[in-house]
């Protein structure tokens, strides 16, 4: 092969980098047709339910549930930030304080990847005239270069991925009491099949299994809830 061609091969493509907002945006999506479309269903299975109560319960839920998902990504993703803050203040002082052992870590920590010993010295050494504290952030935390956690940011986000899974649902429900128990779930299935469907396609992954799994999820979350609706709301 000669210079020139691999000079012009074309450049890999990875789908590695997507996980993190993907993994995002289809859990808070997910949760929102399956935990709204559950209640719903829930409380439209209990005997003596109205159309205006089970509305309610959507909408409620939808409310609800975006308000929990951006307050538990807002503090799990604060702690995050705080834990990462720390972690670097930390290595900053042990820099300033002992550059040549920092170095020599950074060296041991390319020869554990295989690079031989006196090479090592010189990368680490390289790396820490360029940027030490972001050579340590990388290779000895483990941390990301694409910037500090950002806890609301995250919390919009996670609002709005829920909202949007959730929103479908609650329109389904303004159908006529005798359809609801088939208008939510027939809609809730149907978005669980093409969101499972897109993220196994933006993630690389086999699209059928994909869609199988999260549909039999959702056929058993609203399975349940509407057993335990129609329990309990004959008992009531």
């Amino acid at each position: 092969m000669t210079t020139d061609a691999i000079d012009h091969a074309p450049g890999e493509h990875h789908l590695v980098h997507r996980t993190g907002w993907l993994r995002a945006a289809v859990l808070g999506a997910n949760d929102g047709i399956i935990s709204v479309s559950s209640l719903i269903v829930g409380v439209a299975a209990a005997p003596g339910s109205t159309a205006s109560t089970v509305l309610v319960a959507g909408v409620a839920a939808l409310v609800g549930g975006a308000l929990a998902m951006a307050a538990g990504e807002y503090v799990s993703v604060s702690s995050q930030a705080d834990t990462e803050n720390a972690d670097l203040a930390r290595e900053s002082a042990e820099l300033e304080r002992s550059p040549v052992t920092e170095t020599r870590e950074l060296a041991a920590i390319h020869e554990g990847r295989g690079v031989e010993p006196s090479l090592a010295i010189q990368v680490a050494e390289q790396m820490m005239a360029h940027d030490a504290l972001g050579a340590h952030r990388r290779d000895e935390l483990g941390l990301a270069d694409d910037g500090a956690s950002q806890p609301m940011q995250a919390a919009v986000s996670s609002a709005l991925a829920f909202s949007a899974g959730a929103i479908l649902p609650v329109i389904a429900a303004l159908a006529p009491r005798s359809a609801v128990l088939y208008a939510v779930p027939a809609t809730a299935l149907v978005l669980l099949g093409v969101l499972g469907a897109l993220g196994a396609k933006a993630g690389g992954a086999p699209i059928g299994r994909a869609m199988i799994r999260v549909v039999l999820l959702g056929v058993l979350a609203m399975g349940m809830t509407a057993l335990i609706g129609a329990l309990t709301g004959a008992v009531v």
